[in-house]
C-alpha cells in the first residue's frame, strides 16, 4: 500500500513539473517583428545647366510633340537662386517650331523648387501659329551651337562684363541665343544688369566660333 502511494506521489510530482514547464514556456513574451525605420527621401537638390545642356533636355520633349521640330530663341530666365555669373541658369526657355504643321511651342526646363520658378523638369505652353517670315522665330540647327553659354560669358567678360561684375558683384547675367538671318549665324547675347530688358551691357558672341562680335549696348 505504501509502495503504491509513493509511486502515485512520484507520478504527481512529475506531472506537476511537466505542467509548470509548459506554463513557463507559454508565459514567455512573444518576440515582435523588428520595425525598420521609415525610409526618407533625399532632400531636393537644385540643378543649374548651361544653355546647350538645357536645350538638349527640352529637345527630347519637343520631339515627342512633333518629329520635325527646330529650335529658336533659347534664353535663360531670372530667379532668386542664380545670378548667371557661371554661365548657367536654373531655368531655361526655348521656342520650337514645326514647319510641317505650321505650329510652335515654348518649352521650359527648370531645375529649381522655388516660388519664382516653374516646377522641376520640362514643361510647355499651348501650341501657337508659326510664321516662317517672322524674324523673331528664325529657326536654327543644333550644329551651329558649338559654343555654350559659359564660354560665351568668358568672351563677353573680356569686353566690359568683368568691369561691371567687379563694380557690382551682385549683377545678374542673362543669356539669349538666336539666329541672325542677315549674317547667317547663331549669336549669343550676354546681358548684364538687373533684368534682361534693361541691361547695363549687352555683348554679342558668335555661338559657333566663340569669337566676339560687338558690344550691342
Amino acid at each position: 500500500m505504501k509502495a503504491t502511494t509513493m509511486k502515485n506521489v512520484k507520478r504527481c510530482a512529475v506531472a506537476v513539473a511537466i505542467l509548470l514547464s509548459l506554463v513557463g514556456c507559454s508565459s514567455e513574451p512573444k518576440k515582435t517583428a523588428e520595425t525598420k525605420p521609415a525610409e526618407t527621401k533625399p532632400a531636393f537638390q537644385p540643378t543649374f545647366l548651361t544653355g546647350r545642356e538645357a536645350l538638349q533636355k527640352m529637345y527630347i520633349s519637343a520631339r515627342a510633340w512633333t518629329g520635325d521640330v527646330k529650335h529658336f530663341n533659347l534664353q535663360s530666365m531670372a530667379t532668386k537662386d542664380a545670378n548667371g555669373q557661371d554661365g548657367k541658369s536654373g531655368v531655361w526657355q526655348c521656342g520650337f517650331a514645326s514647319p510641317s504643321r505650321r505650329g510652335l511651342k515654348a518649352f521650359t526646363w527648370s531645375g529649381l523648387k522655388s516660388d519664382d520658378a516653374p516646377e522641376p523638369g520640362v514643361g510647355s505652353r499651348p501650341e501657337d501659329t508659326y510664321n516662317a517670315a517672322n524674324t523673331s522665330t528664325q529657326i536654327f540647327e543644333m550644329g551651329f551651337l558649338k559654343v555654350d553659354s559659359d564660354k560665351a560669358l568668358e568672351e563677353a567678360n573680356k569686353h566690359g562684363g568683368d568691369k561691371i561684375l567687379k563694380k557690382d558683384p551682385d549683377t545678374k547675367v542673362f543669356y539669349l541665343a538666336d539666329w541672325n538671318g542677315r549674317e547667317n549665324k547663331l549669336t549669343w547675347h550676354v546681358l548684364y544688369g538687373p533684368d534682361r530688358d534693361n541691361p547695363k551691357l549687352r555683348v554679342a558672341v558668335d555661338a559657333t566660333t566663340g569669337l566676339f562680335i560687338k558690344v550691342e549696348r
